[in-house]
């Protein structure tokens, strides 16, 4: 797991999306699986985007992707990297690449799940350069 970030703002947690917080917790990325479409889906909710449907279920991504798209700054206050990963699931998750020189950054790069703390302690999923 990443040091704490405190520029990191903590996420906001409701009912609805209680499950993913815990999985981040315990080192775990879940992605939603409509049972009704079968469609899979990630930023956690309770109905699936494409049918909204109350059939979803959470499954546990593998923590490997590619960079789909991302966007460097450089110049931030702390520097970061904004990004798409498409997770080897077929999901694509809006995150942070870390632990990396941008410059060295290319879309199709393999990444891998990491965890780093908000500023309230709790596990955000962020992705590094595959080692």
């Amino acid at each position: 797991m990443s040091s704490q970030n405190p520029s990191r703002p903590s996420p906001m947690q409701t009912v609805e999306t209680k499950p993913f917080w815990e999985a981040s917790a315990r080192g775990e990325l879940l992605y939603g699986s409509c049972s009704a479409c079968g469609e899979k889906h990630y930023y956690p909710r309770a109905r699936c985007p494409y049918c909204l449907s109350d059939q979803v279920t959470w499954l546990a991504a593998s923590g490997r992707g590619t960079i789909y798209s991302y966007s460097a700054v450089p110049r931030g206050n702390p520097p970061y990297v904004s990004a798409y990963v498409m997770l080897e699931e077929g999901v694509a998750v809006f995150t942070n690449i870390v632990e990396c020189d941008p410059g060295d950054l290319s879309i199709g790069l393999a990444v891998e799940l990491v965890f780093e703390k908000s500023r309230d302690g709790q596990p955000v999923a962020v992705f590094r350069p595959a080692s």
